[in-house]
């Protein structure tokens, strides 16, 4: 681990530094227009040691060197605008040729400037410029030295390998771009799928929770009402059997919730504990749910013909009933008739929760429960209904279709049917 951090931390090498500058989009990169202007006075101060100490063609003049610095002054912003750049310097530099002084003393800045338009521009143009320069030079050439052969070879050959080196460059560098954008694209398709499980996974949370805790707190306050009313209802001749009883239901319903609430988390957890609770409910569990919401005061009947259910279906079924359970006694009135039929048929689970009662009130504050119910039908690729009841009955109706490619295709015998005494 240690030598990680130390070369993470060190400085970059000349070598690292060179490639990174290579690699860099010219456009982008920083500080460009300084180290254009001073690799702009660096050419004019090589371009002036050269005319000095060589013999090709007479030292500059006062009009020379002024040539000189006119054709190197443009390469200051030779990023911006690489083909004006181009011409501007072009021009005092064909006449500082013209006039016989040093012809070697320009060159690095003319080949400077045809790479930066190799590497800024498209190939077409830099091909059609390095024809339109070689062409002028050819011309120069003839003009001031028609018997240098060599020297027009040598020109030539320079401008040709200045040129392709500068595309050479310019397609290495958007090969480099596109490696990066592809690795940046990988990560950003990373980040967003780690935000989109995180998201799901709080979701999945948000909904086990609200299907625990709003089913048992449901319950717990419908027998604490009923544990009051005992009370109250005749001080003097106080039925203590049936305010245990309603105790003993509060208690039974708390030990439930915390049981289940253990499971919910342990899974949650992925924790591996010797005294783990095992997978939530399925269909078995649904004999408890009508169990508890009868506790409450409601009257259930409850058909259940499936087998080989699929166990994402089954948790999926047993939380849509709970809901639907826990809506039946908190929204239809006291008392309130509900069926829950859960049957299997040409693969698919479907599974009906309907109630006599008024249903929710339109102008209440909504909740999560019918959303709850509707993703949970979704997250095993099938869809839920709810709504008045049709016909003009009264009462709620919960329906949804959950596909099950394990299910067979005819119903099971019936695997349980509770039928409690009706108040009479």
């Amino acid at each position: 681990m240690q030598p990680t951090t130390e070369a993470a931390s060190r400085p970059p090498r000349a070598g690292e530094r060179i490639m990174a500058a290579i690699n860099r989009d010219p456009l982008a990169a920083p500080h460009r227009d300084r180290n254009d202007t001073l690799l702009a006075a660096a050419l004019l101060t090589a371009a002036a040691c050269i005319a000095l100490l060589t013999d090709e063609g007479r030292r500059p003049d006062a009009v020379g060197w002024t040539l000189l610095v006119a054709g190197h002054a443009p390469l200051a912003r030779r990023r911006q605008r690489p083909l004006l750049v181009l011409c501007l310097a072009a021009a005092p530099i064909a006449a500082f040729h013209a006039l016989d002084h040093n012809h070697s003393a320009p060159v690095p800045a003319t080949m400077v400037a045809l790479y930066t338009i190799a590497t800024t521009g498209t190939v077409r143009r830099t091909l059609v410029t390095g024809a339109v320069v070689i062409g002028l030079g050819l011309t120069m050439n003839a003009l001031t030295n028609p018997e240098g052969m060599t020297e027009l070879l040598r020109i030539t050959g320079w401008v040709v390998a200045v040129l392709f080196c500068g595309i050479d460059v310019r397609y290495y560098r958007h090969y480099v771009a596109s490696i990066v954008e592809r690795a940046e694209r990988a990560e950003r398709t990373r980040e967003e799928e780690a935000r989109r499980r995180v998201a799901e996974e709080r979701l999945r949370v948000a909904r086990d929770l609200h299907d625990l805790l709003a089913h048992s707190i449901t319950l717990i306050g419908v027998q604490t009402s009923v544990a009051a009313h005992v009370l109250t209802a005749d001080p003097g001749r106080l039925d203590r059997a049936a305010v245990a009883k309603a105790l003993d239901d509060i208690a039974e319903t708390c030990r439930n919730a915390r049981g289940e609430l253990r499971t919910t988390l342990e899974v949650l957890r992925e924790q591996d504990a010797p005294d783990a609770r095992g997978p939530l409910p399925g269909l078995h569990g649904l004999a408890d749910l009508a169990e508890a919401a009868r506790l409450a005061g409601a009257r259930v009947d409850l058909s259940v013909r499936a087998d080989g259910v699929p166990p994402a279906v089954g948790a999926a079924a047993y939380r849509i009933v709970q809901e639907a359970l826990t809506n039946a006694v908190r929204h239809a009135g006291p008392k309130p008739s509900v069926r829950v039929e859960v049957h299997a048929e040409r693969g698919a689970l479907r599974l009906a929760v309907t109630d006599d009662g008024t249903g929710p009130d339109p102008h209440g504050t909504p909740g999560f429960g019918l959303v709850g119910m509707r993703e949970r039908a979704r997250s095993v690729g099938g869809t839920l209904d709810a709504g008045p009841r049709d016909g003009g009955a009264g009462g709620f109706e919960v329906t949804a279709v959950l596909p099950t490619p394990a299910a067979p295709s005819a119903p099971a015998a019936p695997l349980t049917t509770v039928t409690p005494e009706r108040d009479g």
